[in-house]
């Protein structure tokens, strides 16, 4: 039989509404969800595939790249964990997961004293509101920093209306990008961008940006736009980033790579940290990845849990202008969630 749910996209933080469709129980595809407010019947191609995580779900955990079942994975684990200093163990959850998910991990780093960890783009202390993505669709002005129209394209269609009704956008982002062709002035870097045009801004403009260098580029992003009384809209580049933010302190790269030289073992929740961060992740003794399908962190661990995929959860997160959508499973599934993993976790230790 042929089914349709609705769900949220699960490949960044804009927070678009998508169809799946099942058939017999099996996923075969999507399609945009009309009726959602963020998207308005349109899906980029990063949400038509973003059931692939489903298709390609893990079905065994792994010891050793050994198959064993989930309740020896977590005895190797509890053994891992009795047998380190709780100051040499980090926990790292991700804006992958859900808002009820980070809770979870962060009540059980908390309760066993681990280190918690949170990695979000390099964006770190974003308080306060942010812009929405109608600000964006009327400011008069947009400065744009990462090719954000071919990254988060549903984002860069508010930037297509800003400029066709008469917004001037300046950005920092390759000649030859998506971004580039809507720019009126490109620069070099994103110093440039905001010294050479900051003062350009007023109250109905709006600072995007989905990547920063330093927390110097951070610091000036805001000290520019408090002084413009402008607004800035971070773009992560997972769903829940903004959420996660709320629950978990972020750490900038440089702060999040010093903790990891001083862990031994290593609880990552629902990411792919070796391609993102440039860190020897073999120093580190044991390192444990809690993930629906395999990635090259996983492959590098010594103990692997399959959890529920997106499709397979229900819960909340929380889009990058700050608005907190909910979704449901479109899946009946008997993989475990995050929050049962650690629940069989805490009551071994």
């Amino acid at each position: 039989m042929l089914e349709i749910k609705h769900t949220l996209c699960p490949s960044c933080s804009v927070g678009c509404g998508i169809n799946v469709v099942s058939h017999d129980g099996d996923v075969v595809g999507t399609y945009p969800y009309k009726r959602h407010p963020v998207n308005e019947g349109k899906n980029c191609l990063n949400g038509r595939n973003s059931i692939e995580v489903y298709k390609n779900k893990l079905s065994n955990a792994l010891v050793s790249n050994s198959n064993v079942d989930i309740d020896k994975a977590i005895d190797e684990i509890c053994s891992n964990l009795k047998s380190k200093d709780s100051e040499k163990i980090t926990v790292f959850c991700s804006g992958n997961n859900s808002v009820e998910d980070i809770e979870a991990i962060k009540d059980f780093a908390e309760k066993n004293n681990y280190n918690i960890a949170l990695y979000a783009d390099n964006i770190v202390d974003i308080d306060g509101e942010v812009a929405s993505y109608e600000d964006v669709e009327k400011a008069s002005k947009l400065i744009v920093i990462g090719d954000i129209l071919y990254t988060n394209p549903l984002i860069g269609r508010r930037i297509i209306h800003a400029k066709e009704n008469g917004a001037n956008v300046y950005s920092f982002t390759p000649e030859s990008s998506v971004t580039a062709n809507v720019s009126d002035e490109i620069c070099d870097s994103i110093d440039d961008v905001l010294n050479n045009f900051g003062d350009n801004l007023d109250e109905s403009s709006v600072i995007l940006f989905n990547t920063v260098n330093s927390s110097e580029d951070l610091d000036k992003i805001k000290e520019i736009s408090d002084k413009a009384n402008s607004k800035i809209l971070p773009v992560f580049s997972k769903c829940n980033s903004k959420g996660a933010c709320d629950i978990v302190k972020a750490q900038s790269k440089e702060d999040f790579v010093e903790l990891l030289n001083g862990t031994d073992l290593l609880l990552v929740f629902n990411d792919d940290l070796i391609p993102e961060i440039d860190f020897d992740f073999a120093s580190i003794s044991t390192i444990v990845s809690f993930v629906p399908c395999e990635n090259s962190t996983s492959n590098a661990s010594q103990i692997v849990v399959p959890v529920k995929s997106w499709l397979e959860n229900e819960g909340s997160f929380v889009n990058a202008m700050g608005e907190t959508q909910t979704f449901d499973a479109v899946i009946e599934s008997d993989a475990l969630g995050v929050d049962e993993i650690i629940e069989k976790i805490q009551n071994k230790l």
